[in-house]
């Protein structure tokens, strides 16, 4: 995964050889060590498993949850705090509960810092509430029925126009057409900018993000990266020049008081809202281009990611793609016939299911971090002293028997239903969408963006993957899919007079 592996291994190994000698665990559940996962190592502890290509760490933290099922146990890796990874929801509902004490801490902060800065995603106390609150303005319930009646409509249309010119049969990439829509979306409601998935900006951050990832894993990255991170330093830069531009394009458009407007007059109404709370609550310009940053990538790679998988999951299932077209049939509407229909997610539960059933077995964030403020016990009796790294792995969690049952591992959008209605699990049992204070700001809108984007997409189209090959995720803090999706397209009357 990593320039120079050799290397970095005997490194780690040789640089650091005296200070485990020299630790003992610090770690205890009712006075007793805690127990450690297969292939934990005498002197490096689980610092080489970490080194591994991504799906091969999904894979070990998938094999750990089954041997352990909901008992917390210790993983150690040189030169880092001691940690846990927990799988009980019961230890998971303490965390959201108590935010104060476990916050993101020094360790993430120092990890994804120049990627995000004091943006959202690392921030905690005031200036994590500040970013919050203008979120919470941004995905107002006014804001919300203009993205679903309006904003969303136009620039899906956009999409499908453009699917409609693609010859029978030819290649479209679903990843890219995905990611165009949600940063297109995101770039003029939160914005008032126009964005495409072809910017610089965009290959810059996904390149950055990897980067960024490797880091979690590589416990000497402040040594190497000065010396092979020349790459990363220049996609760091190239993002926070966008940055940047977000928070001078908006300054500008104040000054002159006289804003672009686009589409309708209500959709123009919210251009740039974001962007605008944020300045409103935020003397420091660089802090809002940080916030700005952090809130495009969780608005666009999230959902455009979450409905690639999606895609992948219903070619790979075509049962499921004939429920949702029965669903699509059987939808109320008064629309002409030359109208687009706005499917509301009340009336498409089966549709919703298959959405959170691929979330869960690909979740957008696989991975959580914490740190603790100060010591506190766990519900199950883990005593954690302060600074302690708590983990837990939601790729794992949502394959776990114990909470999903005996077919965990198997694509079932029913294990959503209950009298064909959709029925969502707790936070802490299903924490796709994080929990506590802390939870998804923007789950709504992917709920809503999501099942409008399959149902209109399948009455239309007719997918086909261009092999039968596993898709895999590449590394990054999200879950992106290693070499997009590149499928076959047809229009659904295309196929019929073939």
């Amino acid at each position: 995964m990593h320039e120079a592996t050799a290397a970095l291994t005997l490194c780690f190994v040789v640089g650091i050889v005296g200070y485990i000698f020299s630790t003992t665990p610090k770690i205890r559940r009712d006075g007793q060590p805690l127990r450690r996962p297969p292939n934990t190592l005498t002197i490096v502890g689980n610092g080489l498993i970490f080194l591994q290509n991504r799906h091969k760490l999904f894979s070990w933290f998938t094999k750990c949850e089954q041997q352990f099922g909901h008992e917390t146990f210790e993983i150690s890796v040189p030169s880092l705090p001691p940690g846990v990874v927990i799988n009980d929801p019961k230890n998971l509902e303490y965390v959201f509960k108590y935010e104060g004490i476990f916050t993101k801490g020094d360790f993430f902060k120092t990890r994804s810092w120049d990627l995000f800065g004091d943006g959202i995603i690392n921030a905690d106390g005031e200036l994590w509430k500040v970013q919050r609150k203008a979120g919470l303005h941004f995905l107002s319930a006014a804001n919300m029925r203009v993205f679903t009646d309006t904003a969303l409509p136009k620039y899906l249309e956009t999409i499908t126009d453009s699917l409609k010119t693609y010859s029978p049969g030819e290649v479209v990439d679903l990843d890219e057409v995905f990611h165009e829509l949600t940063t297109q979306l995101m770039g003029r409601m939160a914005y008032d900018m126009d964005i495409h998935n072809s910017d610089p900006f965009s290959s810059a951050f996904g390149f950055a993000s990897g980067k960024t990832g490797e880091r979690f894993q590589n416990p000497l990255w402040q040594i190497t990266e000065p010396v092979l991170g020349r790459s990363f330093r220049k996609a760091v830069k190239e993002v926070r020049a966008f940055g940047k531009k977000i928070v001078e394009s908006a300054v500008a458009a104040r000054r002159s008081n006289n804003q672009e407007q686009s589409g309708s007059k209500t959709s123009a109404a919210i251009s740039g809202s974001l962007i605008a709370s944020l300045l409103d609550s935020i003397d420091d310009h660089e802090v809002v281009a940080a916030a700005a940053l952090n809130y495009l990538s969780a608005g666009r790679d999230t959902v455009a990611q979450g409905l690639t998988w999606t895609f992948y999951l219903m070619m790979r299932n075509p049962r499921v793609v004939t429920e949702i077209r029965k669903e699509i049939a059987a939808y109320p509407t008064t629309a002409h016939p030359s109208e687009s229909v706005t499917f509301q997610i009340s009336s498409m539960p089966y549709t919703t299911a298959v959405f959170y059933e691929t979330l869960r077995l690909y979740p957008p964030v696989p991975f959580e971090i914490r740190q603790c403020e100060e010591a506190t016990t766990l519900p199950d009796g883990t005593h954690l002293p302060k600074t302690a790294i708590v983990f837990w792995c939601i790729w794992a969690m949502d394959r776990s028997t114990l909470i999903w049952g005996s077919d965990a591992h198997e694509f079932n959008p029913e294990r959503w239903l209950v009298d064909g209605h959709f029925v969502s699990k707790a936070a802490h049992e299903f924490p796709v969408f994080n929990g506590g204070s802390r939870t998804c700001l923007g789950k709504k809108m992917a709920e809503v963006a999501a099942v409008q984007i399959i149902a209109t997409l399948l009455s239309s189209f007719d997918f086909e993957p261009i092999d039968g090959h596993e898709r895999i995720t590449k590394n990054s803090l999200t879950l992106p899919m290693e070499g997009g999706l590149p499928c076959k397209v047809w229009l659904r009357d295309q196929v019929s007079s073939e």
